[in-house]
């Protein structure tokens, strides 16, 4: 009975409570909620799309959203971190700034893309691609258009109100991509359904917060987020080089059909990533900017949320290199399992990155952004150098294995940094990664002897047995990772935060 009373009591501080944990865990809850609803209604999409529609017109999209990032990554300022970040982000003045600062990139970043979209097009051998560039990107305007006090949802940790404007409005993109589809039956359903993720979420924003921007301009405001942008100038134009540079590559050694099951394949473990690394950097980053001046603080946070996704997160990469062929069969039909290797090496990508991105949000919270530009400088300079010979000669699963040469170097370089900003100690923070192999060789150990048992021919039966050992795996480590906390570290739920 003391038992039950005392969780109830956990329960109810952390529903209910005031404190950063509990705003924290429930901003984490409707984040993942409605990430979750997002992602699973894409993930039916793109199931359901790779039927209706042919590969190539995954690829021509592909282009296009990888043209229009490349553009957009010149004038990224980080209006959003800024925001969060300082502590004047929720003054009327800051967040009106931040609108008018976002606006003007905004114009300018479509008045770019109209203007390359004719050579974008002629480069890659398509005429159809100026279209669907100019169409596409009508979704840049929309985004600058979002109420200035939208942000404020992330300042607040409002998450709730967020959901609502950022993953409803993607939700009646996807359903409009799908009705259109089923009208056009070509890409420029998937077009116009892209455009139509802002504009619904233009129209939530005004509802969930209403009020027009205003024409006063306040000096200190513009040079505080001024200031904050110095250390991203930069930084997204890398970010790009890492994350796009293989559909760049792939697309003109490649036919467009080739790049579209490329793209779906890897698409299926960048999605889930997407949501998981989106959640975690929305919750993380008010947190740890709550704590920024309590170094100790912030490494306990850091560490404790480390620990959990190498211990969920490794297993799956085995899970997949396991399952691959079988996954995409199931997802997408037999021809998209041509790109099995391909998604493996995204497994493992991605997997460092969502590692990668929680160090990125302690030196954001600590209002140094410029320390993350030096790690995505290595990355994007090794991506360049490794890409191409790696797509010429290994054909789709070299994008990403470039990749995650890269993202290892990132990674490695930012851990470093933040032990010499935070005093992170490198030994308990990569602790985990014992109990993590450990379970992940079991998996590995299970997969390959149902492979042995003929199990690896039969689709579902491949899929159910690498999950299951996955489950099975993950669960067995959980008690370590308690042990850790409490005995190690000195973490407790109620000093966490």
């Amino acid at each position: 009975m003391k038992s039950y009373e005392r969780a109830k009591g956990k329960i109810d501080q952390l529903l209910n409570g005031e404190g950063l944990r509990a705003k924290a865990t429930r901003g984490g809850a409707w984040l993942g909620s409605a990430s979750l609803a997002e992602q699973v209604s894409r993930f039916a999409r793109n199931m359901f799309l790779a039927r209706l529609l042919a590969p190539s017109a995954f690829g021509a999209m592909a282009i296009v959203l990888s043209s229009s990032s490349l553009i957009a990554s010149f004038t990224d300022v980080g209006v959003l971190p800024a925001i969060v970040q300082n502590p004047r982000g929720g003054d009327r003045a800051y967040l009106n700034a931040a609108w008018w600062l976002g606006m003007t990139r905004a114009v300018f970043i479509y008045v770019l893309i109209f203007a390359a979209s004719p050579w974008i097009s002629r480069f890659y051998g398509n005429p159809q691609l100026a279209g669907l560039l100019r169409v596409a990107l009508l979704s840049t305007l929309l985004d600058g258009l979002i109420s200035p006090r939208a942000k404020l949802a992330h300042k607040e940790m409002k998450f709730g109100r967020w959901a609502l404007i950022s993953n409803g409005g993607a939700i009646c993109g996807v359903v409009l991509t799908i009705v259109l589809s089923l009208i056009l039956r070509d890409v420029w359903a998937l077009a116009i359904g892209y455009c139509s993720e802002n504009a619904f979420r233009c129209i939530f924003s005004y509802i969930v917060y209403p009020g027009l921007p205003s024409f006063a301009w306040d000096k200190r405001a513009s040079r505080d987020l001024l200031m904050f942008s110095r250390g991203m100038v930069g930084l997204s134009f890398l970010n790009l080089i890492f994350a796009r540079a293989d559909i760049f590559v792939l697309g003109k050694l490649y036919s467009p059909a080739v790049l579209g099951i490329y793209a779906l394949a890897v698409n299926l473990i960048q999605t889930p990533a997407n949501f998981v690394i989106n959640t975690l950097s929305q919750t993380l980053l008010p947190a740890l900017s709550h704590v920024q001046a309590d170094a100790a603080r912030a490494n306990r946070i850091l560490m404790e949320v480390t620990s959990w996704v190498m211990l969920l997160g490794l297993p799956i990469v085995v899970m997949m290199w396991l399952c691959g062929p079988s996954l995409l069969t199931v997802t997408y039909g037999p021809r998209y399992a041509t790109a099995a290797v391909a998604l493996g090496f995204a497994a493992a990508v991605t997997f460092l990155n969502t590692l990668n991105s929680m160090v990125t949000n302690l030196f954001f919270a600590a209002g140094r952004p410029a320390l993350h530009r030096r790690a995505v400088f290595v990355s994007a300079v090794t991506m360049l150098l490794v890409v191409y010979p790696a797509c010429k000669h290994l054909g789709i699963a070299g994008g990403q294995l470039a990749a995650l040469i890269a993202i290892t170097g990132s990674y490695l370089l930012q851990v470093l940094r933040a032990r010499d900003i935070t005093g992170l100690p490198i030994l308990r923070y990569c602790k985990p990664l014992v109990p993590a192999s450990l379970v992940s060789a079991g998996i590995l150990a299970i997969g390959m002897s149902a492979h042995l048992l003929g199990l690896g021919m039969k689709p579902f039966a491949s899929i159910s047995v690498a999950v299951a050992a996955c489950i099975i795996g993950c669960s067995l480590g959980f008690p370590f990772l308690t042990r850790r906390k409490h005995m190690k570290i000195g973490i407790t739920p109620t000093t966490l935060l």
